[in-house]
């Protein structure tokens, strides 16, 4: 499946952007916080979505010479996006490096796990911060009822990334603890 494909579908489905805001929406949007593409990956895709009639551009003129494409989503991107949205698949296998590694803890020396968790910790630390931060910032924006905002998604999102940052910390804490009773040999 290209999920890439959807996340593209939605972004333009919320309005008009040329390829460098898309790209800038994954870099430091509020979609960058939960899913990444790289440029590589995102200008084939609009090129496949564009062949397959689910967007469609415009060229425009930038300052005296620059072209560029401002794209957005045809009707029938909004019905495959809508069909995507309203299908309920499997739980997806969910990529994290960190946990990789820590499946093959016995492979490092209990001082070299200790700072690999201990890394962790901080950088974890810094992103619940980090969210939390967006979250103040978002709380000013949002509208009563809460569910009727147009930043509801951010905010259902914004909500569950804090609430996995602080059970990661929780369990790193823990972690960190029983790799302390781990004598170095």
């Amino acid at each position: 499946m290209r999920v890439l494909k959807y996340a593209i579908l939605g972004l333009l489905d919320k309005g008009e952007l040329s390829g460098y805001d898309i790209a800038n929406q994954f870099k430091e949007g509020e979609i960058g916080q939960f899913w990444s593409a790289k440029h590589s990956q995102i200008y084939p895709e609009l090129k496949k979505l564009t062949d397959e009639g689910l967007i469609q551009y415009q060229t425009v003129i930038q300052g005296s010479k620059l072209e560029k494409k401002i794209y957005s989503i045809t009707p029938d991107g909004k019905q495959e996006l809508h069909e995507w949205l309203t299908h309920f698949g499997p739980i997806p296998a969910v990529k994290d490096e960190f946990m990789l590694k820590a499946y093959f803890v016995s492979s490092m020396s209990p001082n070299e796990a200790k700072d690999l968790f201990r890394d962790q910790f901080n950088k974890r630390k810094e992103k619940l911060a980090f969210l939390e931060k967006r979250f103040d910032e978002l709380q000013k924006k949002m509208t009563d009822p809460v569910a009727r905002s147009p930043h509801f998604g951010h905010y259902l999102v914004l909500t569950r990334a804090m609430e996995r940052e602080k059970g990661y910390i929780a369990w790193l804490e823990k972690a960190l603890k029983w790799l302390e009773e781990v004598p170095e040999s």
